[in-house]
């Protein structure tokens, strides 16, 4: 859903709120619906607060999202049979970037898993949680418990400036390279801390007790680097830095090969399988899938929405799964899934957007570069 949709959506009387459901309207923030829930869109717009986060800090708050704690005998090996993942080789604070699979190899989700004292944690996406709850719980076997931490809030404080921000509250943070995260404390509350985000910018996320929420994000708005941001510039930030939306740029009608997302079949699992649809989605690894999804900048100021269709002359070669304005760019750019014969870079293509034509091409993806804090950099 892009901002433009979501500006449109009207609060459903049946969305959850959030923990900081009362701090975000005291903020300024506009609610909208989204995934089940009333969340901020923006509080002082969209286009300030996307540069805000590209410059400053921003702070998200992302509590619809799924926390699960995966424990028991033989866990890793359980969550293997559902994952293409080398869950067994990750040690103890790293994350890795995994997938929710079907039989066919389809994406059911994407999501984060990272090992930790008590377990493994997963946080999967908010308007899937309760289909994969339920996935898993089926799948996995009855020896495996699943604790989902719905009284935890998570939020993400993302850009350059995140680092001083947080460090300032949280000793010890500014330890952490991407990808890897540790238990903190905060006045008298356990805080589980990662190095990770959905803006492309370095930064953090934040699992903390619900209670705990307000008057933490008080204490990091009161700091001259950060703001509040809201999904508007989330959706904005996350298409320039070329990361996929699930249920817009994935969906279980689409493999990890199409989705150019191989390198979340770890190497380990791609010489032994034993993942939901191996079998295809490594045939498709080594003969090429038949449609990729590619990054697109348009000539002109028009963006292009989800649902336009791409052509090449009269041919309909694909269609547009997310896109929009980029702000950091002044262009317009959009993600698409298009016929492998027209996915290299460079190629020219075409838009069809409110009847029009619109000459786009196609560039690597991310449109913004990543400035995450990897080790060894």
């Amino acid at each position: 859903m892009s901002a433009t949709d979501l500006e449109n959506t009207d609060i459903d009387a049946a969305d959850a709120l959030l923990p900081l459901d009362a701090w975000h309207r005291a903020s300024g923030g506009r609610m909208v619906s989204f995934a089940g829930y009333a969340m901020p869109i923006q509080y002082e717009g969209i286009m300030a607060e996307h540069l805000w986060t590209r410059e400053h800090a921003g702070l998200f708050d992302v509590s619809h999202m799924g926390q699960l704690v995966f424990s028991g005998e033989g866990v890793d090996g359980a969550l293997e049979t559902l994952l293409p993942g080398d869950i067994a080789g990750l040690k103890q604070g790293r994350m890795r970037y995994s997938l929710l699979l079907n039989g066919e190899g389809g994406i059911l989700d994407d999501l984060m898993v990272t090992r930790r004292p008590d377990g493994l944690y997963m946080v999967v996406n908010g308007a899937t949680k309760w289909d994969d709850i339920a996935h898993l719980r089926e799948h996995l076997p009855d020896e495996i418990t699943i604790n989902h931490l719905d009284e935890q809030a998570l939020l993400a404080l993302q850009g350059p400036e995140a680092v001083k921000a947080l460090s300032s509250l949280v000793a010890g943070v500014e330890a952490l390279f991407f990808m890897q995260a540790g238990p903190f404390r905060w006045r008298t509350s356990d805080l589980w801390i990662s190095r990770s985000g959905y803006t492309g910018e370095d930064g953090f996320e934040i699992s903390l007790p619900a209670e705990a929420a307000a008057a933490f994000a008080d204490e990091l708005c009161a700091l001259p680097e950060v703001k509040p941001i809201g999904l508007g510039a989330r959706d904005s930030l996350r298409l320039e830095a070329g990361l996929p939306l699930y249920g817009h740029d994935l969906d279980e009608n689409i493999d990890p090969v199409s989705a150019d997302l191989g390198f979340a079949i770890s190497k380990r699992r791609r010489s032994e399988g034993g993942f939901p649809g191996a079998d295809h989605i490594l045939r498709l690894a080594a003969e090429g899938p038949a449609t990729r999804r590619v990054g697109l900048t348009l000539d002109g100021r028009l963006p292009a929405r989800e649902g336009a269709k791409v052509f090449v002359g009269d041919e309909e070669i694909g269609s547009v799964t997310s896109g929009g304005f980029a702000p950091s760019l002044g262009a317009p750019i959009a993600m698409a899934y298009v016929t492998a014969q027209h996915a290299a870079s460079g190629s020219k293509v075409e838009l069809e957007v409110r009847g029009k034509r619109l000459s786009a091409t196609v560039v690597p993806m991310p449109f913004v570069p990543h400035h995450y804090h990897r080790q060894g950099a």
